[in-house]
Formats: structure tokens, C-alpha cells, sequence
């Protein structure tokens, strides 16, 4: 797999080269009307973060594993879409990537992907890029673009496509050493969260421009990010409830 260009984030999306910092999201889902977005509750425990299998670059700083706790919340079943947006645009936050994972996982620990270890279990379940990127996509998953929010099977905890389609931007600054700092600490880390200077903010799931050849982040524990001002059109986000 060869190595992406440095200016390039999420999946040839261009980075923004000054350093922006981006207000902190606030966690409300709307606090001047209602959320119209069916959410799944995520029941209060615990579950190992990180990269279990050896897949991802040292560079995005998915490992080491480490325990996490988190507190029950309600995350959106899947990403805003645009109408949902323009109805709510302003009040919404999004999750953590503590909060982000845990949900991708639906209960399986250290799985790969949100349905377990394999890619093609059971036909396509995810919409990345087949084909020779970039120059042509034979779209064997049904899509050459993105795919509408419920597209294939929701995972166990009831969440549609949280890897492929769209990257999903957390609340979280990005931070390649948080796991290893987490790891340092002798009990779990509970409902945890990034607290460098937010000049680049995790993105997580991958998107429908990924491909193996380039960028293999369609996956629970894979990780990138981009300066938060950055515009591109294969990236949403949901929104939490706690």
C-alpha cells in the first residue's frame, strides 16, 4: 500500500495548509426544536479501542489498544443527511471518537469491520471504490458515488454505514499520540477525548473514494483527519445524545 500525499487527507480530499482552530462542538442535538434523526442508545460499558489486527499506518496512531469506558448515550442511526441539516444547521454537535468507535463496533470486539473480520461476508456491505483508483470505479457495491444514508445492513447496535460512503468528522482534535497517552494510565479511560490544539479534527470511516491501494480506513479503528474549515463532499458526521 503505498504512502498518501502529505497534502492530501481523508481519501484525496485537500488539506487546508493554515492552521485554523475550530470552536469546540458543543453536545446538543437541537435546542430549538426537535431531532428528527432516528438515534440508537448505546448502553453504558466498556470495549477495547484501537487497532487489533495490524491494519493501519503508524502515522494515524491507531494503536496501542487500550480499555475505555464510556457512559450511555443516543447516537443517530445514520449520517445528517443534507435536508436534515438545512433543518437544524447551527445546533447540532457531533460524537467523540471514543463515542464513534464503540457505536462502528456494535458489540464486536476488536473486529474489523462493523459486521466482523472479512469485507466481502456475505456481498458488499460497504461502499468504497472497486477498480483502479482513480481512474475508474466499477462500482460493484452498487455505487459510484455516495449511497443514500440506509444503504445495505445496519450493524448490531442499529447504525447504517459507519465506515465507507462518507468520512464522519468527531469532536475530537486530532492527536496521533492519544492512544499511547491512555495507555499509560493505569485504569481505563472514561468517556475520553482529545484536549491538543484542534488544528486538524479526527475524521473517521473512510468514504467512497477508498481504496486499498491508497487509503484501507474503512475500517472500526481506523483513523485520519483534516483542518476543521475544510470543504469536501465525501464527509457528514452524527449527532449524540447524552
Amino acid at each position: 500500500m503505498t504512502s498518501p500525499d502529505p497534502q492530501l487527507s481523508a481519501c484525496c480530499t485537500p488539506r487546508r495548509t493554515a492552521a485554523v482552530h475550530a470552536e469546540s462542538a458543543a453536545k446538543v442535538v437541537a435546542r430549538h426544536g426537535t431531532h428528527l434523526i432516528e438515534q440508537c442508545h448505546i448502553p453504558a460499558g466498556a470495549f477495547r479501542m484501537g487497532d487489533h489486527l495490524g491494519d493501519g499506518l503508524p502515522g494515524d496512531g491507531e494503536t496501542p489498544v487500550h480499555e475505555v469506558t464510556l457512559d450511555a448515550y443516543a447516537i443517530d442511526t445514520t449520517t445528517v443527511t443534507n435536508a436534515d441539516f438545512a433543518r437544524f444547521a447551527g445546533d447540532t454537535g457531533y460524537c467523540t471518537e471514543a463515542e464513534w468507535e464503540r457505536a462502528s463496533r456494535g458489540g464486536l470486539d476488536g473486529a474489523r469491520y462493523p459486521w466482523g473480520d472479512e469485507l466481502l461476508d456475505d456481498g458488499w456491505r460497504v461502499n468504497i471504490w472497486q477498480g483502479t483508483f482513480p481512474r475508474h470505479n466499477t462500482a460493484e457495491d452498487g455505487w459510484p458515488a455516495t449511497a443514500p444514508v440506509r444503504t445495505y445492513r445496519p450493524n448490531a447496535f442499529g447504525l447504517w454505514q459507519t465506515v465507507g460512503n462518507v468520512w464522519e468528522w468527531c469532536e475530537d482534535p486530532f492527536d496521533p499520540r492519544a492512544y499511547a497517552k491512555r495507555a499509560r494510565m493505569r485504569e481505563p479511560a472514561h468517556n475520553p477525548r482529545s484536549r491538543v490544539s484542534p488544528v486538524l479534527r479526527v475524521l473517521r470511516g473512510g468514504s467512497y473514494l477508498c481504496h486499498d491501494s491508497y487509503c484501507n480506513r474503512y475500517r472500526n479503528a481506523a483513523r485520519s483527519s483534516n483542518t476543521p474549515d475544510s470543504s469536501m463532499g465525501n464527509a457528514g458526521f452524527r449527532t449524540v445524545a447524552l
